[in-house]
């Protein structure tokens, strides 16, 4: 399993917008019949860099969608992003689900289906290649796309690690 970094991000000094991926109604089977309630998978973004998910579970939808917003809020990462998309291609797996996110040229777009498309979009990542392999699970595709996010590196931090020049970086 891959360590994922542990860049932890306030969200009381951010502007941020919040985007429902799903909703679903589950039920819990009690001696009286059936409790029905509301699960609701939240991303929350600057378009800046931060992102995060959450889920919140509740008896009436909007109720669920506030719980995961503060859930979501308490779980943001910062991306890095340069000129509108990411540094490098980057694998994502959680569970059943795998993405494959790559760089992508201005004017592309963002080129993604469904979940991923609202955490990339969150990120503020404008141009961007990504497939969703393996599970369709919107609950997991937006972990491992939060997971490859994660794991993305810019060059100035490769730079640092490594101490070497920026140039080395780029001309290897």
């Amino acid at each position: 399993m891959t360590k994922v970094k542990d860049i932890k991000v306030k969200a009381s000094e951010l502007e941020l917008k919040d985007k429902v991926v799903n909703i679903q109604r589950v039920a819990k089977v009690t001696k009286g019949g059936r409790t029905f309630s509301f699960s609701a998978l939240v991303i929350v973004g600057d378009e800046n860099g931060t992102v995060g998910y959450g889920l919140g579970k509740a008896r009436e939808v909007q109720a669920a969608i506030t719980k995961g917003i503060d859930d979501a809020k308490k779980n943001l990462i910062k991306v890095p992003v340069l000129k509108g998309t990411i540094p490098h291609e980057q694998l994502g797996r959680f569970d059943g689900a795998k993405v494959l996110i790559k760089p992508a040229s201005d004017g592309t777009g963002v080129i993604a289906g469904g979940s991923m498309r609202a955490v990339l979009e969150s990120a503020g990542i404008h141009n961007v290649l990504a497939k969703s392999l393996g599970s369709s699970n919107p609950h997991n595709v937006v972990k491992a796309t939060i997971l490859a996010l994660s794991l993305l590196r810019d060059p100035f931090t490769v730079s640092k690690d490594r101490n070497i020049s920026l140039s080395k970086v780029f001309n290897g």
